[in-house]
């Protein structure tokens, strides 16, 4: 079990990643649509390899956090550190480019590209080709292409997909379009990985194996996730820290443990007579 301790500050993060700046930190951070504020006070430290989860109830701002934090919206208030670096006259290609990368509640594919192209065009950033170089098939771009075929192959075997590198991505099944969306994330070399919701359709041998792969991803490339997910059962199994988000402020924070038994939380979102 993740031993979890304190910040001065009060906020925990694992053990392990004390001495690390935190990867994100998020600082009275806010948000008004009009006269609605969405989002409000939000504050929140992610640890460098931290599994974190935002968890509430439906219209809580859950998303409206994500949008926030990849620069989607630009907040209203408040301050976003990536990895130290304030994101305020970021642009969301500046964020993703920054470390930050994300999957979505509706699933955001380019269906009639082949699984591998899909995973390939997060790499773009990668090519130093010119279009020149592309149009003629210059060395540079065969060496780079190879390059990028391994690398996809490589995370594509995160989720035993390199079989099915050459399909269209719009007749994979709905959990392998999850999936891919995971590895089309990673492979823009995120600090931060944020799923929203990645368990979304999947059963539940599916869902124990996204856990495992998400400890997998985690382990091997030595990143932060968060995660949103109505699952119970997947955030209390693989989450260290938990903020839980209502009406856009955060009425707790805590490991699983401590969150499970918030009264709080227990009455505003889990239901008082819901077991977790």
């Amino acid at each position: 079990m993740t031993k979890m301790v304190e910040y001065p500050s009060g906020a925990i993060v694992p053990e392990r990643d004390i001495g690390y700046r935190p990867v994100l930190e998020a600082l009275h951070l806010g948000i008004d649509f009009g006269g609605l504020t969405a989002v409000d006070d939000f504050n929140l430290i992610v640890g460098k390899t931290e599994i974190a989860g935002l968890i509430g109830p439906n219209g809580a701002g859950k998303t409206t956090v994500f949008n926030l934090l990849t620069k989607v919206y630009q907040p209203t208030r408040g301050t976003i550190l990536l990895d130290g670096q304030d994101t305020s006259k970021m642009t969301t290609v500046d964020a993703n480019r920054a470390g930050i990368a994300r999957t979505f509640q509706n699933i955001r594919l380019f269906n009639n590209l082949s699984v591998e192209d899909n995973v390939k065009v997060a790499m773009s950033k990668d090519f130093s080709y010119t279009t020149l170089g592309g149009i003629l098939r210059l060395p540079r771009y065969y060496r780079q292409e190879e390059e990028a075929h391994q690398k996809a192959l490589e995370l594509l075997r995160i989720f035993d997909m390199q079989d099915l590198a050459e399909t269209a991505a719009g007749n994979l099944p709905y959990g392998a379009q999850r999936r891919l969306e995971i590895v089309r994330a990673l492979a823009t070399k995120p600090k931060l990985l944020l799923l929203d919701e990645p368990a979304a359709g999947m059963n539940p041998v599916e869902t124990e194996e996204l856990m495992n792969n998400i400890r997998k991803i985690r382990d091997d490339f030595k990143i932060a996730v968060m995660l949103i997910e109505h699952d119970m059962k997947l955030v209390m199994g693989i989450c260290e820290g938990i903020a839980v988000l209502n009406y856009g402020r955060i009425i707790a924070k805590g490991t699983p443990e401590q969150i499970r038994c918030n009264p709080t939380v227990i009455e505003a979102y889990l239901g008082s007579n819901r077991e977790v």
